[in-house]
C-alpha cells in the first residue's frame, strides 16, 4: 500500500507560480510510475504530467508543456509539480497518483485507470 499526500496548492494570480508537493510513504516509492491530474469542477480528471520510476522520461498535456515540471526525489519519497505562468484554464483540484512498484522499463503511464494509489487532492485557483 501507497499512502499519498499532496501539498503546496493555493490561490494565485495568472502569470503566478505553484509547487505542488507529493509525499508517498508505504511501499517502495521509487518502482512507481508518478503521475499529476487535474480535475475541474463538472469535469474529468485529466493527466497533466507523468514521470517514469527513475525520472528520467516525462510526459506533459500539451496545454501545460513548457510551463510545468514534473520531478521526483525517491530518496525522499516524494514527488513535484512545478507550475509557472499559471493561467485561469489550470484551475481545479490536483490529484497525485501512483502505480504499484513494477520492474523493467522506464515507462511513463498516462491512463488514470492504471494508476492504483491516489491522494486526497490540493485545490489550486488561478485568477485572471
Amino acid at each position: 500500500q501507497v499512502q499519498l499526500v499532496e501539498s503546496g496548492g493555493g490561490m494565485v494570480q495568472a502569470g503566478g507560480s505553484l509547487r505542488l508537493s507529493c509525499a508517498a510513504s508505504g511501499r517502495t516509492f521509487s518502482g512507481s510510475a508518478m503521475g499529476w491530474f487535474r480535475q475541474a469542477p463538472g469535469e474529468e480528471r485529466v493527466l497533466v504530467a507523468a514521470i517514469s520510476r527513475s525520472g528520467d522520461r516525462t510526459h506533459y498535456a500539451d496545454s501545460v508543456e513548457e510551463r510545468f515540471t514534473i520531478s521526483r526525489d525517491n530518496a525522499k519519497n516524494m514527488g513535484y509539480l512545478q507550475m509557472n505562468n499559471l493561467k485561469p484554464d489550470d484551475t481545479g483540484v490536483y490529484y497525485c497518483a501512483a502505480t504499484v512498484p513494477f520492474e523493467g522499463g522506464a515507462a511513463v503511464v498516462l491512463r488514470p485507470g492504471l494508476y492504483d494509489y491516489w491522494g486526497q487532492g490540493t485545490r489550486v485557483t488561478v485568477s485572471s
